[in-house]
């Protein structure tokens, strides 16, 4: 399994827990106290940064599905140029 898909699934086991944690807190009235207001909140931001970088691994995956087909072609023919060398003046000592 790849680091990708280990971390995106770490991620969604995140957001999961982290919502359900919310809910649970919803559920048993324990967020009416401040403890459990600031756990709410706490779970509440968790989820939404886990889900945040999820949003960003799927774009980024599909920006990469997509890329090969078209960079293969600029990338072959900025190759096949010959890099420029660069000629420098000789330094004048007097």
């Amino acid at each position: 399994m790849s680091d990708r898909a280990l971390l995106f699934l770490f991620s969604v086991c995140v957001v999961i827990a982290s919502l359900a944690a919310a809910g649970w807190l919803l559920a048993t009235g324990q967020a009416g106290s401040v403890d459990g207001l600031f756990l709410l909140l706490t779970s509440l931001l968790v989820a939404l940064a886990f889900g945040l970088y999820l949003a960003f691994m799927i774009r980024r995956a599909m920006a990469d599905s997509e890329a090969p087909a078209t960079a293969q072609p600029a990338k072959a023919s900025t190759a096949a140029q010959p890099k420029p060398q660069s000629k420098t003046a000789p330094a004048i000592q007097s």
